[in-house]
């Protein structure tokens, strides 16, 4: 009786599971049938299978716009914000983490406050700013404002603590510094965690969109949410074109959380959080 209730609930679980599974992933089944379907139309009735499928969209996009270039520039920024933020988040983590000094608990806690702050608010701040150094119009003045990460502070310091302290002690018996500590004790222990924000952090850069759109107003510098943007017309869209550039964008992270995804799911897991 006890294994027939077990079975029943295990069947029903994957059910739901599936069907979960099915309704995530049919956006992007239904992006990737339009895209190869000329004269495509959100309005139309759905067509699960194209009656005439073409790569005509995906060479449109290449050809009448510079979406390689677009693509180049989203890499660009979005690795170099991912490398900088992985130094300045594990860095200001382990002075948070390791490091006693007074007041640390109350710089952390206001540190982890701006977190509440919306970009919106700081847009016309940093543009002004940015202004004044000559900096519009530059990858710097794009990237300056992603340099830090208090969301990777505070995930990269979790992970820390989790390390034992008495691997710092042994450490520091045999000679070693802070930096030595650092490198060879603290960054290989929390890989899973620096996996995770490299995906959140690569992400966050190449589905960025107000900042870019301030300070990037010459059409070489667009990143691809603004290029995505531009593909809507005001009276017509070609809208084989734009689901076109959707997969095209959808591609590079999905790779990322495809290959980062044991690490991801553990560093979440081993940061504490809920």
């Amino acid at each position: 009786m006890n294994d027939t209730r077990f079975s029943t609930r295990a069947v029903l679980l994957h059910v739901v599971i599936i069907l979960g599974a099915l309704v995530m992933f049919f956006p992007f089944f239904w992006t990737i049938i339009t895209s190869i379907t000329p004269g495509a139309s959100l309005t139309s009735a759905p067509s699960i299978v194209p009656t005439d499928p073409s790569l005509e969209a995906y060479q449109r996009l290449f050809t009448e716009r510079p979406f390689a270039r677009v693509i180049l520039n989203s890499l660009f920024l979005a690795a170099v914000t991912t490398l900088v933020q992985l130094f300045t988040s594990a860095t200001a983590a382990y002075a948070f983490s390791r490091l006693p000094f007074r007041g640390r608990t109350a710089v952390f806690g206001v540190y982890l406050a701006t977190m509440m702050i919306p970009l919106q608010v700081l847009i016309v701040p940093l543009f002004v700013e940015l202004k004044a150094f000559g900096l519009l119009n530059t990858y710097l003045g794009a990237l300056l404002p992603t340099c830090a990460s208090v969301f990777g502070i505070f995930l990269l310091r979790q992970a820390m603590n989790q390390v034992p302290p008495e691997l710092d002690e042994a450490a520091t018996l045999d000679g070693a510094g802070h930096f030595r500590i650092f490198a060879l004790i603290m960054l290989p222990n929390i890989r899973p965690a620096l996996a995770t924000l490299t995906v959140f952090a690569f992400m966050g850069s190449w589905n960025s969109f107000l900042w870019p759109l301030v300070v990037l107003r010459k059409p070489e510098l667009q990143t691809l949410p603004i290029a995505l943007a531009g593909l809507q017309g005001q009276y017509t869209t070609q809208w084989d074109v734009v689901m076109a550039g959707s997969v095209v964008s959808v591609l590079p992270m999905l790779a990322l959380y495809i290959f980062a995804q044991k690490y991801v799911i553990q560093g979440v897991a081993n940061s504490g959080i809920k």
